[in-house]
């Protein structure tokens, strides 16, 4: 967006990037549906969906849409609440239904171990599991897939072999996080991050003495990507995050991250040269020009050439600039 954050970007040691909408495409499917001991899988889909009508988070919209296409029949919800970074909760036909993380049945107090197993095996496929209680009874799980971009993997391994420590940070449990970061080969594994959280995070870091982009693309990243040395927006994103974000990903390839770097790297080189090139005429020129070497040689710049040297001083300063033009990532 500006001078500054162009001159930053070539500094960053640290890359955090978000997982939903960043590193994946941001629009998840429903995978499986399980259900715990004496509930169907279309009880357990009509409550989640029921809850989830309205959501604005890509899982509870994937969660509602497999519900739509399934023509699950919506039971009506009153008393709904969204739990920051855990899920939500309504009331439907007098008892209180849960939808979400695991965090929200452990704080529920509410037990999930009879499908434990199952949980874990759908979670080590990198799949993010949604729990659903009513009337603090576990009703079943549903498995939720997001695809990862294509660009991720290449990315990844671009900004490692530069040098950078790379790392992934996310709300999801995590086994699921580890799987998908073992997908596109990031090391460092935030899971379990409240959205409120990522921004102590990306401080926690800066204080341990890195440089720290933050790529993010929602309303959540909005802190982290403010507080972040380099604020690293999707362009698909939501409108905060592309108006806090200092450098902008227009076509949403995290390959255009490396880009930026790079990029940050090679304008920084080409201010260098011209000023190099600036200082030679001048060092050299303002010298002779003042009769420095007059004592010595009997040497006068001629103002005529004083002048001349000073146009290519110009000249050769722009021609420097313009060959920028042909310069591709």
């Amino acid at each position: 967006k500006n001078s500054s954050s162009l001159q930053k970007v070539k500094s960053v040691n640290f890359i955090v990037f978000d997982k939903t909408g960043t590193i994946t495409i941001g629009k998840p499917v429903v995978t499986d549906v399980v259900p715990a001991s004496g509930f169907s899988e279309k009880q357990v889909l009509a409550l989640a969906a029921s809850l989830e009508k309205n959501s604005e988070h890509p899982i509870g919209k994937a969660i509602y849409e497999s519900g739509r296409k399934k023509k699950i029949a919506f039971k009506k919800t009153v008393s709904f609440k969204s739990i920051t970074g855990k899920g939500v909760s309504a009331k439907i036909g007098g008892q209180t239904v849960l939808v979400g993380s695991h965090s929200l049945l452990d704080f529920s107090k509410i037990s999930y171990s009879p499908l434990a197993v199952k949980i874990g095996g759908l979670e080590a496929q990198a799949k993010t599991v949604v729990l659903v209680a009513a009337g603090r009874k576990f009703v079943g799980a549903i498995a939720v897939a997001d695809a990862i971009k294509e660009s991720s993997v290449e990315a990844i391994a671009q900004l490692k072999k530069m040098g950078l420590t790379v790392a992934m940070i996310t709300g999801d449990n995590q086994k699921t996080a580890d799987a998908i970061a073992k997908q596109v080969g990031i090391d460092t594994v935030f899971a379990r991050v409240l959205p409120a959280e990522k921004e102590k995070h990306v401080a926690r870091l800066q204080k341990q003495g890195y440089v720290v982009a933050f790529v993010g693309d929602g309303i959540n990243d909005s802190p982290a990507l403010a507080k972040a040395d380099v604020g690293i927006a999707i362009g698909s994103g939501t409108d905060i995050a592309i108006e806090t974000g200092e450098v902008i990903l227009v076509k949403s390839d995290l390959r255009d991250v490396v880009t930026s770097i790079k990029l940050s790297k090679f304008v920084l080189r080409k201010i260098k040269e011209n000023l190099a090139w600036a200082f030679i005429f001048n060092v050299v020129g303002i010298p002779v020009a003042a009769g420095f070497l007059y004592p010595f040689t009997g040497l006068l710049l001629n103002p005529a050439i004083a002048g001349g040297a000073m146009a290519l001083s110009s000249v050769s300063v722009t021609m420097n600039s313009a060959l920028m033009k042909k310069w591709r990532p």
